[in-house]
C-alpha cells in the first residue's frame, strides 16, 4: 500500500512537470498530501523531487513555463550579422495558475505570468545587436470567474478578446512561423539597394521590418474586463473593455469532424488612435488528420484617416507527420503581402519555409526558419534591398 501511494505521488509530480498549457495543467500537490514513510530496509537510489505547494490549501497551484532561445543570422544586402535572441513568437516565461472550485458549475481562477526575454528577436537590429534592457513583461495578472452556464468573466491584465484572432494556426510550425512575421526579425532595418551603406528613411527614423509587415492582430494583452460566452456548436463570443477607453469584440470557433480539425476567429477592435479608425482581423486553419496536410489563412485591415487603409494577407501550406519515434515533424511554407503599412504606396512581400521537430520525451521543440523580406516603396521597385534571414532555435517547456 505504501508503494502504491509513492507511485501515485510520483505520477502527480511527473504530470505537473510536463504541463505546458495552464488551462490543462495539473495542480501541484497540496501541502496536506504527504508521501508515505519509506519502509524499513528500503534502499533509496535518488532523493525525492521537491514538491511545490500552495500557501492556501483552498487553492490548487500549478507552475509551468518555457525557455525559447534562438540564433538569428540576417543579411541586409550589405552585411551579414549573427544575433543571439529570445524568440518573441513564444518568449521565455514562467506562470503560476491557481484554481478553486466552489461548486461543479463555478471555477475561480488566478494567473500570474511573467516573460523574461533578453535580446528579443522582434527588436534586435543592425544598430542594436544586443539590447541593453533586460525585458520583463507582466503578460498576465488576472482573476477569473467561469460558470458552465453563464460563461467566463476575466478581470486584470491578459488577452483582450481580439488578441491572437489573426494567428489561429494548426500547423505546429507556429513556434517560429505564423502570421505575425515581425516577431522574428522585426527590428531589422532595410538598406538602399543603390547605396548599400544607407538605411531607408521612414519619417524621423529608419524603415524596419515591423513597419512594413503587420498582422493587425487586435489589441494584444492589456488591462481589461473581458467576457467569454459559453460555447455553442464550437462557437463562442468574446468582448473586452480595455484601458484607454478601447474595446473589441470577437467570434471564435473550433471544431473537429469528418477527418478534419478546424479553427477560426474574427475580431473588430477600436484602438482609439488619433490617425486611424477601426481594426478588423481574422484567421482560419484547417488540418486533415489522416494526411497531416494543413492550410492557414489570415488577414487584417486598419482604417486610416489621412491615407489609404493598411492591409495584410497571409497564407501557409503545411504538412504535419510523425517521421520518427522522437515526436511530430512539421513543415510549412508561407507567403505574406502587405500594403500601405508604413506609408502610402508601400507594398511588402515575404516568403518563408520552416521545419519543427518535437522531442516528446523531453518537452522540447527544435526549429529552423528561412525568410526573405522585400519592400516596394512608393512604386520604386528594386530600390530597397531584400533582407534574408535564417533562424535555428529550441523551446523547452517545464
Amino acid at each position: 500500500q505504501q508503494s502504491q501511494r509513492l507511485d501515485a505521488l510520483q505520477q502527480q509530480i511527473t504530470t505537473l512537470q510536463q504541463a505546458a498549457v495552464p488551462a490543462s495543467a495539473k495542480p501541484a500537490v497540496a501541502a496536506s498530501d504527504k508521501p508515505a514513510a519509506t519502509p524499513a530496509g528500503t534502499k533509496l537510489t535518488a532523493a525525492a523531487p521537491t514538491v511545490v505547494t500552495s500557501g492556501n490549501d483552498k487553492i490548487k497551484l500549478a507552475i509551468s513555463g518555457q525557455i525559447n532561445r534562438a540564433v538569428l543570422v540576417a543579411n541586409d544586402g550589405y552585411n551579414s550579422t549573427l544575433y543571439h535572441v529570445d524568440n518573441t513568437v513564444s518568449n521565455s516565461r514562467f506562470r503560476l495558475v491557481g484554481t478553486a472550485r466552489p461548486s461543479q458549475a463555478l471555477t475561480i481562477g488566478t494567473r500570474l505570468e511573467i516573460a523574461v526575454s533578453p535580446d528579443r528577436s522582434s527588436a534586435v537590429s543592425q544598430q542594436n545587436k544586443y539590447l541593453s534592457d533586460t525585458y520583463f513583461d507582466q503578460r498576465w495578472l488576472e482573476t477569473s470567474f467561469e460558470s458552465t452556464l453563464l460563461g467566463k468573466l476575466s478581470i486584470g491584465k491578459g488577452d483582450t478578446a481580439s488578441n491572437t484572432t489573426a494567428e489561429v494556426d494548426l500547423s505546429r510550425t507556429d513556434v517560429v512561423q505564423y502570421a505575425s512575421l515581425a516577431d522574428m526579425g522585426g527590428g531589422l532595418l532595410f538598406r538602399s539597394r543603390n547605396a548599400p551603406q544607407a538605411f531607408i528613411p521612414n519619417g524621423t527614423s529608419q524603415l524596419k521590418v515591423s513597419d512594413v509587415f503587420k498582422s493587425y492582430d487586435g489589441l494584444s494583452r492589456q488591462s481589461r474586463l473581458r467576457y467569454d460566452s459559453p460555447s455553442l456548436l464550437g462557437f463562442h463570443l468574446a468582448g473586452s473593455l480595455v484601458s484607454g477607453q478601447r474595446s473589441d469584440i470577437a467570434l471564435l470557433w473550433g471544431q473537429e469532424g469528418y477527418g478534419f480539425k478546424m479553427a477560426g476567429a474574427f475580431a473588430v477592435s477600436n484602438p482609439k488612435s488619433d490617425a486611424a479608425g477601426l481594426l478588423y482581423d481574422g484567421s482560419c486553419s484547417l488540418l486533415h488528420q489522416a494526411t497531416g496536410l494543413n492550410l492557414t489563412l489570415s488577414g487584417g485591415l486598419q482604417e486610416q484617416d489621412l491615407r489609404q487603409d493598411s492591409t495584410s494577407l497571409y497564407a501557409k501550406l503545411g504538412w504535419l507527420s510523425r517521421l520518427t519515434s522522437l515526436g511530430y515533424t512539421a513543415f510549412g511554407i508561407d507567403y505574406s503581402h502587405t500594403e500601405h503599412a508604413a506609408a502610402q504606396g508601400d507594398k511588402g512581400n515575404a516568403i518563408g519555409a520552416a521545419v519543427v521537430q518535437a522531442l516528446d520525451n523531453y518537452a522540447t521543440e527544435l526549429y529552423l526558419l528561412y525568410r526573405a523580406f522585400s519592400v516596394d516603396r512608393g512604386g520604386t521597385a528594386g530600390s530597397v534591398a531584400t533582407i534574408n534571414m535564417g533562424i535555428f532555435g529550441a523551446r523547452v517547456k517545464f
